[in-house]
């Protein structure tokens, strides 16, 4: 039995922060969804499902506004917008549907605190919060980067200086962290690292819009990662070899991997 329930867009790297969670401690997560596109041919509830071609209209009664990087009409139950005020996803839920949980790093938390099988967040009260420290500054960085990928053929000096800063403001933190322990946190693996692996791939997706770049003036902003940001960069793709990462991120990075002979 499921002990979290997700709808989102798929695929989703930020979904599978609670994904990879879930088989480091031994929680099951039931995902569910379907491509960006599509969503707006869903109802979303703690059980969606696709509404028939007839269903959608105006006149549907959870006929909702699309907002926040939807367009046009969406379907959404008032059950869900009273377990998801924010009316964003990926959505989680309790298995009994009435506690709803928003956004990706607190759906992660969730995760680790019902994984009994391994620790993700802390041995105490101090360790957790650090690994909140390291949520919050990785948040912060995927907030900016959501904004940056959304819009790279219009991107401006001033967004891209923007993104560049936060870029090099989280991955100084992260590098000087590893240069003191062998995992973000500390000694061992927590959902501090987990963030910071489907965040940053997400984020060096910007590989794929190089010429567009280049074409308006800029380069990429990790051009250097390898170089300037040594042991963040073993620890990525350390990370991302171990089963639990792998069988989930499949072959997102294939492509990087490959342009790095890596």
């Amino acid at each position: 039995m499921y002990k979290l329930k997700i709808f989102s867009y798929l695929p989703n790297p930020r979904v599978w922060k609670a994904i990879i969670a879930g088989k480091i401690c031994g929680v099951e997560v039931e995902v569910i969804g379907d491509k960006p596109a599509n969503l707006g041919s869903w109802l979303w509830d703690f059980n969606p499902n696709i509404l028939d071609e007839n269903e959608r209209s105006l006149e549907h009664k959870y006929a909702r506004k699309g907002k926040r990087g939807f367009s046009g009409v969406l379907y959404k139950t008032d059950s869900f917008l009273k377990a998801h005020p924010f009316g964003t996803v990926p959505a989680a839920f309790s298995p009994d549907g009435d506690t709803g949980i928003f956004e990706s790093n607190s759906i992660l938390r969730a995760v680790a605190r019902i994984g009994k099988k391994f620790n993700l967040y802390g041995k105490d009260e101090y360790e957790a919060s650090r690994i909140d420290s390291f949520l919050d500054a990785n948040l912060v960085f995927a907030r900016e980067a959501q904004v940056y990928m959304l819009d790279y053929e219009n991107v401006s000096k001033e967004g891209y200086e923007r993104m560049t800063a936060a870029y090099e403001f989280y991955l100084s933190g992260i590098e000087s962290a590893l240069n003191e322990n062998p995992y973000i946190s500390g000694k061992d693996l927590s959902i501090a690292d987990i963030s910071f692996v489907c965040d940053f791939a997400q984020f060096l997706r910007e590989g794929h819009y190089e010429e567009i770049l280049n074409k308006r003036g800029f380069e990429l902003i990790a051009i250097n990662f390898n170089d300037e940001y040594p042991k963040t960069f073993t620890h990525l793709f350390s990370l991302v070899k171990r089963e639990e990462f792998s069988s989930v991120l499949g072959s997102y990075l294939d492509w990087y991997k490959d342009k790095l002979n890596i």
